[in-house]
């Protein structure tokens, strides 16, 4: 037998680490693949909307955030909650939280990711802010999020122009407003009142948001309009359950898809 018909223990090591890799990244593209499919192949964000929204495609400027503190997230001391009664009392807490004495919770929705909540005002039944409560590793992939509650991000933070963090232009405004959205839209802050009067209206955001849905998710159809400083939040119906959300802005009539939820379980309405 000459020496090159010879196989040594560390050939036949490195053989069996080399076909361990190849399973194991098989296994991975495999999970990666049935991820993917749950989630909607449709834009994030849109410019604006086209005709017959004439509203929609000149930007208007839009009041300059004037809360003094925006809500910001905190890590509670247990997990995530395991059912929809203990994540209402987690975001009553973390809303109690913040000092705004007039905020209380609207609704609050269970996904495959998180848990959604609406914040709105007592005295308006206007919505103040949007907001999540992390399960496990979400749809992001990023670890150490489980139980965190914090304002939803996109339209929440990016468009808000009372309770959220980015609503205009400024050092963090217009620059990451505008990368993390996919666009620009020409927030030019003055100085006034944060109001839910808007150039687009609520009927006017439900009419883009199907516009939107008939292109993109032809069978779906919108649901509930809940209206925020700055922008609208629509219900998506598919096949008569709810199967997500989206967000149109209330200057622009921008379309923001939400696509970080996962699937849909259940819903419960507190107001």
């Amino acid at each position: 037998m000459n020496e090159s018909s010879r196989s040594s223990p560390r050939g036949n090591s490195k053989l069996k680490r080399k076909g361990l890799l190849g399973v194991a990244l098989i296994i991975i593209g495999i999970i990666g693949l049935v991820a993917a499919s749950t989630v909607p192949l449709i834009p994030i964000y849109t410019g604006p909307a086209p005709s017959p929204y004439p509203t929609a495609l000149t930007p208007t400027p839009s009041p300059y955030p004037a809360t003094p503190t925006a809500p910001r997230p905190y890590r509670p001391q247990q997990l995530a909650p395991t059912n929809i009664d203990e994540a209402t009392e987690l975001a009553r807490n973390y809303v109690g939280s913040l000092g705004y004495r007039d905020l209380d919770i609207k609704e609050i929705m269970e996904f495959q990711y998180n848990y959604y909540f609406i914040a709105y005002e007592k005295s308006t039944g206007i919505g103040a802010f949007e907001g999540i409560i992390e399960k496990e590793v979400g749809l992001s992939g990023m670890g150490g999020m489980m139980g965190i509650v914090h304002p939803e991000q996109g339209p929440s933070m990016m468009w808000n122009t009372k309770y959220g963090h980015m609503g205009g232009w400024g050092p963090m405004g217009g620059m990451m407003g505008g990368m993390m959205g996919g666009g620009w839209w020409g927030y030019r802050p003055y100085s006034g009142v944060p109001t839910a009067e808007m150039p687009v209206t609520a009927n006017d955001a439900k009419d883009i948001a199907q516009a939107y849905l008939d292109s993109y998710l032809p069978g779906s159809s919108v649901q509930d309009v809940d209206t925020f400083y700055g922008y609208y939040t629509v219900h998506i119906l598919k096949e008569g359950k709810i199967y997500g959300m989206l967000s149109v802005n209330g200057y622009t009539g921008q379309v923001w898809y939400h696509t970080w939820h996962g699937a849909f379980i259940q819903m419960k309405e507190l107001a």
